[in-house]
């Protein structure tokens, strides 16, 4: 007798498994999180502009002495470039901001200073009363100062690759006729403009 194959009955309301989805996180939720990590991203992207501003570019600096007079007065605010260096040349005349040198003893210690070239590498320096001479002749100044002269200049021939500095104060003002000429690697850049205060806001 044959086999019979019995098949076996299906039935079409057997339960089949269903994958559960996730449920959506909230709108709001997702936007918030955005909005956090972009503006962390501007921070940050603002700090690191900042900083390389004020390493590379500008920087400013509160004046605290009178020996800039009348030029700068105590509590000027000025903004100094310091790309002005790297693609530019120093000229006679100029406002630096410079690294006080070692040997500056003048009264209570800071770490830069304020002041004017008045000799270039290679210059022969003296003075005669209140007349400053540069190579033999008389140096012209154009820009505001207070005289007398105070502390002559003597004899100096500026060396290579430094700078004479003194401040347009010149009796009240201890500069490069006291610790000698600035070495070009101490110098942080030009100032160019005074920003505050508002009333006497313009370029130097």
């Amino acid at each position: 007798m044959p086999n019979e194959i019995v098949d076996e009955p299906v039935s079409e309301d057997a339960p089949t498994e269903e994958l559960e989805t996730p449920p959506a996180k909230p709108r709001r939720l997702r936007s918030g999180r955005r909005t956090l990590i972009e503006w962390g991203a501007i921070v940050i992207l603002a700090v690191l502009v900042s900083f390389f501003m004020r390493t590379f570019v500008l920087q400013t600096y509160f004046i605290p002495s009178a020996s800039m007079e009348p030029t700068l007065q105590i509590g000027d605010r000025i903004m100094v470039s310091k790309l002005s260096l790297d693609f530019g040349s120093i000229h006679r005349g100029d406002i630096l901001v410079f690294r006080a040198p070692p040997a500056e003893n003048c009264g209570t210690p800071v770490p830069d200073l304020v002041k004017r070239v008045i000799g270039l590498p290679g210059d022969h320096l003296t003075s005669k009363g209140n007349t400053i001479y540069v190579n033999g002749k008389p140096l012209k100044i154009t820009w505001t100062h207070y005289e007398p002269l105070g502390r002559a200049i003597g004899n100096v021939v500026v060396p290579k690759n430094s700078y004479f500095m003194m401040g347009d104060n010149y009796p009240d003002s201890c500069d490069s006729r006291y610790w000698g000429p600035v070495p070009r690697s101490y110098i942080v850049g030009r100032a160019f403009i005074r920003i505050w205060p508002f009333s006497r806001i313009g370029l130097l």
